[in-house]
């Protein structure tokens, strides 16, 4: 049965030094690609509903000094930028006639980009790429298809007030609504919302604390609903919850690609410490296989079948005499020790087995339910620290009776 279709927008971040990075892979100003999947020669087709004059950095600079934005009391480091991508699983436009098609619905896209954005003057590049080669697609049609995606990059502001501050000489208008500016804000602009019911008033949990739900989320919801609105009904929304969803197309695959080398580096440390310990297990019988080799070319033969032995030599045949001498004691030894030992291995997994038999239930219990568990116990503790308090007592009273002085 085939996934059904689905709407999916994720928004991201940046600082000034940042962007420079999604700048080049959305305008197609690298010279290569870490994706194999980027045809450069395909770039031509992809679809600009705002394309950006000089630098992104340079757009934000000219916002900043013509006063459309405003900067104040922001840090060097904050994000200035913010990306959406908008995108559906390619299957869903090539099912509907593909490029045009996906035009038509980006542009669309790119209307409620503008309308999140607070105006196409805060947007500074929207293009729709259209030359990202689909590999598993394009291998089961058996021809060329791409994946069809929009990338908005804006700076995210929010309305701010200023407000006349004690130092005002009219003190009439300390309070008072100054000026309104456009501040760059990412934090203001995604905070979390509070959730509200059908009157909207605010929705709280148990302890009385405002439920909140993402922006993302209600993005999402946005993205789904204003398509559908649009016209385009047949597919449906993001997964709620889901990280792919948040992911970039080429994050997503570069997330795949770095879960793949951590398992061949986890493969590689398992095959190095299994050669680790083959190489422990060589090493005492190459020894053994040395001592051999040398015992049998140790000495020089003579006539008569006598062999003849430097002083070195006798040395070291004496000195292998007396090993295997003290080892013919010192073996059995440690073949009993070894016994002992297995015999009280299968002791304590006799005892372990018993244990896990009789707290199986306990842990299953945990699993299943450990709240209502640990109220159990916290209960039967209670219980028994009352019982044992009173056992204290009635001995202190006890001792007290007997020290009582006789009258």
């Amino acid at each position: 049965m085939p996934k059904p279709d689905r709407t999916v927008v994720r928004n991201k971040p940046y600082t000034k030094k940042a962007i420079g990075i999604r700048e080049r892979h959305n305008e197609r100003k690298n010279e290569s690609y870490s994706n194999p999947d980027v045809i450069p020669e395909r770039s031509g087709n992809n679809v600009y509903f705002k394309k950006c004059e000089g630098t992104y950095a340079q757009a934000f600079d000219r916002l900043v000094q013509d006063k459309v934005v405003s900067t104040r009391g922001l840090r060097q480091d904050a994000n200035v930028f913010d990306e959406m991508v908008f995108d559906v699983n390619t299957a869903y436009f090539e099912r509907h006639g593909g490029y045009a098609y996906a035009v038509r619905f980006y542009r669309e896209a790119y209307k409620l980009a503008a309308e999140i954005a607070g105006g196409e003057q805060y947007i500074i590049s929207a293009v729709m790429h259209a030359d990202e080669r689909n590999r598993s697609l394009s291998a089961e049609y058996g021809y060329d298809v791409y994946h069809y995606h929009l990338h908005v990059v804006y700076i995210p502001v929010v309305e701010k007030e200023i407000r006349w501050t004690k130092r005002c000489r009219d003190k009439a208008l300390i309070g008072k609504v100054k000026e309104v500016v456009h501040q760059v804000s990412h934090s203001k602009k995604w905070g979390s919302r509070k959730m509200t019911d059908e009157r909207g008033n605010t929705i709280r949990d148990g302890k009385g604390k405002p439920r909140l739900v993402h922006p993302y989320s209600l993005l999402q919801d946005r993205f789904y609903e204003h398509m559908r609105d649009a016209g385009y009904t047949d597919f449906e929304r993001g997964v709620r919850g889901s990280t792919a969803e948040h992911l970039s197309v080429l994050d997503y695959r570069l997330r795949q690609e770095q879960e793949k080398v951590r398992e061949m580096e986890r493969k590689a440390r398992m095959r190095q410490q299994e050669l680790d310990r083959i190489e422990q297990v060589l090493e005492p019988k190459r020894e053994v296989y040395k001592t051999f080799y040398e015992l049998e070319h140790t000495g020089k033969k003579k006539i008569f079948g006598k062999v003849e032995l430097t002083g070195e030599e006798f040395e070291g045949m004496l000195t292998l005499a007396k090993e295997g001498i003290v080892s013919r004691s010192t073996i059995p030894e440690l073949k009993r020790e070894l016994a002992e030992k297995e015999w009280k291995l299968r002791d304590l997994r006799g005892d372990f087995d018993r244990l896990w038999e009789s707290t199986r239930d306990f842990f299953r219990a945990v699993k299943i339910a450990p709240k209502r568990v640990k109220e159990l116990l916290e209960d039967i503790f209670a219980k028994d620290r009352a019982e044992r308090e009173r056992e204290r007592q009635m001995r202190r009273e006890s001792r007290s009776r007997n020290n009582a002085p006789i009258r």
